[in-house]
């Protein structure tokens, strides 16, 4: 039996279509995206599991024009070329300790990716896509959104928004865009103990 493909991507055995659709392009429009959907965005991500169900993370956001500039200026100048494009920019924070008791929390940034990956899907869901980024200063970031470091890991900052011409980006950008492969099976999981 033939497995579907979606996006050039064919999985080594049948998963949801929605895992395959998602991918991370550059090229962003600077449509805006509508209130329901952004608040669908966060609702999804405010859904997914925690330890003692802490819900760790913050999205802290910019929508307009003069947000998203400040946001940009704590990107590393290769992503700050295409992703103040997006009509969305974000940080992904995660709580360093527990609401609770105030101990370190060190489950706290694999829950914050938990709910990164939620918003990402349900964006594929409303046509949206969403692109992390490792590219920037966190210094900079907690200047511009506000965080403490002390309280706060700034995990991620990621670019949503509705995909644009490919012919926009600039040429060595532009030969980036297109989903990713993955590694195969047997190098992300190993059955009673590491390899090697």
């Amino acid at each position: 039996m033939t497995r579907p493909t979606h996006n050039g991507r064919t999985p080594e055995v049948e998963v949801d279509s929605m895992f395959l659709d998602r991918w991370s392009p550059r090229s962003f429009c600077g449509d805006p995206i509508p209130e329901p959907h952004l608040a669908a965005l966060f609702e999804a991500a405010r859904w997914a599991p925690s330890c003692y169900n802490e819900q760790p993370w913050l999205f802290v956001y910019a929508r307009s024009a003069e947000d998203r500039e400040r946001f940009a200026t704590a990107l590393v100048e290769k992503n700050r070329q295409w992703a103040a494009r997006a009509p969305l920019l974000l940080f992904v924070l995660a709580r360093k300790s527990f609401a609770r008791n105030g101990k370190p929390n060190r489950h706290a940034v694999f829950d914050a990716g938990a709910a990164w990956m939620s918003l990402a899907l349900q964006a594929r869901r409303l046509g949206l896509y969403a692109h992390g980024m490792a590219g920037f200063s966190r210094e900079r970031a907690a200047e511009v959104t506000g965080a403490d470091p002390e309280e706060y890991e700034i995990m991620a900052a990621v670019a949503v928004g509705y995909r644009d011409e490919v012919e926009k980006l600039p040429e060595d950008l532009a030969a980036m865009e297109s989903p990713n492969g993955r590694k195969p099976p047997g190098e992300v999981a190993a059955e009673g103990r590491v390899p090697g």
